[in-house]
C-alpha cells in the first residue's frame, strides 16, 4: 500500500511513502528494531546487524529492496485489484512489489522477528540490508551499503540477494515438481549510447549524409545481427542438473554440454523466453533526434541495452559493437543512468552458501529440485563484489510460471500460501546461516 516508487528522474521522486514504509517496519517488527543494531544510510536505506557470539566467523548478509517500479500510465484499469491496494482476494496478495521485492523483504524480517522472539542467538553475525533505490541502479542504496561495510573492514562469508525463485509445478520437471533456482551469477547490464553527427538544414534540400539515417542503419545492424548463442556456466550447471529428469535424446545431450553445447544453445536461442540464457542480448530502447518535421537533425542518438553473459566484459562489448556497425563516425559511450558495476565471479555451487539455501528449501519443500542458474536480470548484488566472491541470488517466493511475467507488469501478486511458505523458508535460511 505504500507507493515507494523509484523514478529515473530525481524531480519525480516522492519520499513521504518511503518514510511511511520505514515507520511501518518499526511498528510491525519492534523486536528487530530493539535488539538489532540499525543504521540508516542515504536517509531511506536500512542496515540491520545481528551480532553473533563467534566474531572469528565472517558475517553472512541478506540484501533486499522495498522500492518498486511505476505502474505504466493507462494500464491501471487492467489490474484485477488496484496496484497499490494490497488487496487480499482470491487467495492472493495483490499489488506492485508483492514479488519484487517487498514480499522478500517482509519474509526476511518476519523470520528475524520470529527467531528473536523464540530466543535464538546466532553464532555467526548476520547483516540485513533493506535498500530504497534498486530499481534505478542502487547508487544511493546498495552502493552506499557496500562502501559502509568496506569502510568497517567487513568481509562476508557469502551474500544472499534477490534473484531466483521457486517455480511451482515446473514444466521442466516431470510430474509438476517445484523447481528452485539459485542464481550463482547474473547477466551484466550495459547501456551504450550511439551518437551520429551530420549536416542539417531544411528538409526540402536533404543532404547526402544524414546523421539520423546513419544511426538508423547502425541500430538496425545490431538488431538484425544478435550475438552468437553459446552455452556457458552456470547455464551448463542448470542443464546438467535437469538432464536426469528429461530422459531420451534430450536428456542425454543435456548430460554432455561439452559435446552438444552448440546444438543446445542454438535450440534455446530460438525461444524468445530462453535466449537470454545463451546469448548477450541486444535491445534498442530509445531514439532521440530532430526538433521539427521539416528540419534535418544535425545529431541523432540511440540507447541500446545489452544484457551480458558472464564471459563478456563491457570493454569486449564495445569492441564487438564497433565491429558490427563498421561506422567509425558513430560515437559510442556508456550511459551514466545505471552504473556498470563489476563483473562478478560465478559463486561456488558446492559452497556453504548454496548448501544453506538448498537445505532451507528442502526443510519446507522436501521434493523440490534445487539447481544453480544464470539470473537474467540485474540486481543490486553487483555492488557487493568487494565484500565476497560468493553471491547467491534467491528469494523464497513460490510462483507459477505464468505469474513470473507479472513482475514489473500488470496484476503482480503472490499467493497467500506462498507468503506463508516464503516466511518459513526465510526463517530456515536465517537460522541456518546464523548457526554455522
Amino acid at each position: 500500500q505504500f507507493q515507494t516508487i523509484s523514478y529515473e528522474h530525481k524531480e519525480d521522486m516522492r519520499y513521504e511513502p518511503f518514510k511511511s514504509f520505514i515507520g511501518f517496519l518499526e511498528s510491525r517488527f519492534p523486536t528487530v528494531f530493539d535488539r538489532l543494531t540499525v543504521e540508516a544510510l542515504s536517509d531511506y536505506t536500512l542496515v540491520f546487524t545481528w551480532k553473533g557470539s563467534d566474531l572469528s566467523l565472517k558475517p553472512v548478509m541478506f540484501d533486499g529492496h522495498y522500492d518498486v517500479v511505476p505502474v505504466e500510465p493507462g494500464t491501471e484499469a487492467d489490474w484485477s485489484h488496484p496496484p497499490f491496494s494490497g488487496a487480499v482476494a482470491d487467495g492472493y496478495v495483490w499489488g506492485r512489489g508483492a514479488i519484487d521485492d517487498k514480499g522478500g523483504v517482509i519474509a526476511l524480517l518476519e523470520g528475524v522477528e520470529d527467531l528473536l522472539s523464540s530466543g535464538f542467538e546466532p553464532r555467526r553475525t548476520l547483516i540485513f540490508s533493506v535498500v530504497h533505490d534498486e530499481e534505478i541502479g542502487g547508487k544511493d542504496g546498495a552502493a552506499k551499503v557496500a562502501e559502509h561495510l568496506i569502510a568497517k573492514g567487513i568481509e562476508l562469508e557469502y551474500l544472499i540477494g534477490e534473484g531466483g525463485i521457486i517455480a511451482s509445478e515446473s514444466s521442466l520437471l516431470p510430474g509438476g515438481s517445484n523447481l528452485a533456482l539459485i542464481g550463482t551469477a547474473e547477466k551484466g547490464f550495459v547501456t551504450l549510447l550511439l551518437t551520429a553527427k551530420g549536416e542539417g538544414g531544411h528538409s526540402s534540400k536533404p543532404p547526402a549524409d544524414s546523421a539520423l539515417v546513419r544511426l538508423a542503419k547502425a541500430v538496425t545492424v545490431l538488431h538484425e545481427n544478435p550475438f552468437k548463442p553459446e552455452l556457458v556456466e552456470p547455464a551448463t550447471d542448470m542443464l546438467a542438473g535437469l538432464a536426469p529428469y528429461q530422459g531420451g535424446v534430450k536428456g542425454f545431450m543435456m548430460s554432455y554440454p561439452d559435446l552438444f553445447g552448440g546444438l543446445i544453445a542454438k535450440g534455446l536461442a530460438e525461444d524468445d523466453n530462453l535466449q537470454g540464457m545463451v546469448r548477450t542480448t541486444t535491445a534498442v530502447t530509445m531514439l532521440n533526434a530532430g526538433i521539427k518535421e521539416n528540419v534535418i537533425p544535425q545529431s541523432a542518438e540511440a540507447a541500446v541495452n545489452f544484457r551480458l553473459l558472464p564471459n563478456m566484459t563491457p570493454e569486449m562489448l564495445v569492441k564487438a559493437v564497433e565491429e558490427k556497425i563498421k561506422d567509425p563516425s558513430i560515437n559510442i559511450t556508456y550511459s551514466n543512468k545505471v552504473p556498470l558495476g563489476q563483473t562478478l565471479p560465478i559463486a561456488d555451487k558446492d559452497g556453504p552458501g548454496f548448501k544453506m539455501v538448498s537445505d532451507a528449501i528442502h526443510a519446507i519443500d522436501p521434493s523440490a529440485v534445487v539447481l544453480p542458474n544464470l539470473f537474467l536480470a540485474t540486481t543490486d548484488t553487483r555492488h557487493y563484489g568487494q565484500l565476497t566472491e560468493n553471491i547467491y541470488r534467491f528469494r523464497p517466493v513460490t510462483i507459477a510460471q505464468e505469474e513470473a511475467s507479472m513482475v514489473h507488469g500488470t496484476n503482480e501478486r503472490l499467493s497467500v500460501e506462498g507468503v506463508v511458505r516464503s516466511f518459513k523458508i526465510a526463517r530456515e535460511m536465517i537460522f541456518s546461516a546464523g548457526s554455522n
